[in-house]
């Protein structure tokens, strides 16, 4: 019998020619402008960040030699598949070592290819921006698939977090309002229009923290979310972020089994919460006791702070607050914090957490400022928002609540919620009784008997099951563990 054939010597070249081309797209923008654009200013290159968001040797690239017909290493994006905390999840990354993370024609043909795969397995998207949008020397292929089209068809079925990590421009930057959680780096910026544009066009002069700093996305204009000190820093945060929510709409919400998931009273409640509610105290340390420990993780912090919305565990559940802070502006519900719980209760409710209301409010906010930040708008959506959620809701009125204020905290009857209660001594009414009263000029007779009235509010409406149950402060954490496990087989 004569020896078998081998083909490897024909082989060879074709293989030894496909690892040249592997290498090209591996070494990005090559070693020289790789640490001076990003290792020297304290950064993760475009790998290093795709490596460090997956688990440890799951990352599989796709489209890694899209760009390599015009020497283009991947076409400044880095895109796959791999897994986060043993899940599967697909992500992409601009890289700024390669034409300073500008898109060409296979760069955005990943980018709607990583938005097509996030659709088909049902999986969650991540997206990392560092690039200066559409490349002026690109030609457009006339019809073609759309990245952003694919990313709002994808929104509300699968969980989306886009990072951005140095200036992010144009095109590129439109993924951050596309998706549901933005996280800046505290030296990244974000804009339709660099500096450079806006001087062109405008005549302005201004720096790009000027233009979309992070301070200006996350205190003033609320495009993103949270802040993080660095790369790394703002990895872990999105990989955190992700562990609340189901892989899709479809999917169960992840449980967290820690040391403190058990039913328990919260007595530190009594030394926080002055029964007196014109005193101010700390919304965010109530929470903070009540919910499992250590696993209170706040969305936009920065924006609309007379507001809290915050992912959670509870009993290792994982939930949604969305809570009324009196330590600033009494808690009243201004345009800002309006915008910020309309957007995160559209999420939420995709993603099916039960959703729990602590009411400390005045009401909305009032004024000719408020007027004209569209309070009457903004107050209106964050009610269509909370009234359109079909996920288990549970309201509680820890001091007051008065007109608009708590139909937007869930508060008013009727409102599909699972389970409403209030602690002892709350005030509830169409407006405070005190300066409700002095605008309708009322006698003091009977100005004493309306403040009494309101006074007496939570046994008021529990006579008429306006609520549940009133509940010793110390009870809260207990009845709330009580009300996310109703429906359980």
């Amino acid at each position: 019998m004569s020896p078998k054939k081998s083909h490897r010597d024909k082989w060879e070249p074709l293989l030894s020619q496909l690892e040249e081309r592997r290498a090209e797209a591996k070494a990005m923008g090559g070693s020289e402008r790789v640490e001076r654009l990003m290792h020297s200013r304290g950064k993760l290159d475009a790998r290093q960040r795709i490596e460090c968001l997956f688990d440890p040797g799951t990352f599989v690239e796709i489209g890694a030699l899209g760009g390599n017909v015009e020497g283009i290493p991947a076409d400044a994006f880095v895109c796959g598949t791999g897994r986060i905390a043993g899940r599967s999840a697909v992500a992409g990354v601009e890289d700024f070592s390669v034409m300073g993370g500008s898109i060409g024609g296979p760069g955005s043909a990943k980018r709607y290819r990583v938005a097509e795969i996030a659709m088909r397995e049902r999986i969650p998207l991540v997206m990392m921006l560092e690039g200066a949008g559409h490349r002026l020397t690109a030609v457009h292929d006339g019809r073609a698939p759309n990245d952003l089209l694919a990313m709002a068809d994808l929104s509300g079925h699968v969980p989306m977090v886009c990072m951005v990590m140095g200036a992010s421009a144009g095109h590129g930057a439109l993924a951050a309002p596309l998706s549901d959680f933005v996280i800046m780096t505290s030296s990244a910026s974000m804009f339709t229009g660099g500096p450079p544009l806006v001087k062109a066009a405008l005549g302005e002069d201004v720096t790009k923290e000027e233009l979309g700093g992070a301070k200006i996305c996350t205190e003033i204009a609320g495009s993103a979310h949270n802040v993080a000190g660095d790369d790394a820093s703002a990895i872990e945060m999105a990989r955190r972020y992700l562990s609340y929510l189901p892989q899709n709409r479809e999917g169960t919400p992840p449980r967290c089994d820690g040391t403190d998931t058990k039913p328990r009273l919260v007595d530190e409640l009594l030394d926080i919460i002055p029964p007196n509610d014109r005193q101010p105290y700390s919304m965010r340390k109530v929470i903070d006791l009540v919910f499992d420990e250590a696993s209170v993780f706040e969305i936009q912090p920065r924006y609309g702070r007379s507001l809290v919305t915050a992912l959670a565990f509870l009993g290792g559940r994982s939930v949604a607050v969305v809570a009324n802070d009196p330590s600033i502006g009494a808690g009243a519900v201004d345009s800002a914090a309006a915008i910020k719980a309309t957007d995160f209760l559209d999420v939420v409710g995709n993603f099916g957490l039960p959703v729990i209301f602590l009411a400390d409010n005045p009401g909305v906010m009032a004024g000719t400022r408020a007027e004209r930040e569209g309070i009457l708008k903004w107050g209106g959506k964050m009610f269509h928002a909370e009234r359109r959620l079909t996920n288990k809701k549970i309201h509680v009125n820890m001091r007051k609540a008065f007109g608009f204020g708590m139909v937007t905290m869930a508060g008013t009857p009727f409102d599909h919620q699972s389970l409403t209660f209030s602690l002892p001594g709350v005030n509830a009414a169409a407006m405070p009784a005190g300066s409700g009263g002095r605008s309708a000029k009322l006698d003091p007779e009977t100005q004493n008997r309306v403040e009494e009235e309101q006074r007496s509010g939570p046994y008021r409406m529990a006579d008429r099951l306006g609520v549940d149950d009133v509940l010793d402060p110390r009870e809260l954490r207990n009845a709330l563990l009580n009300g996310i496990e109703l429906g359980d087989c």
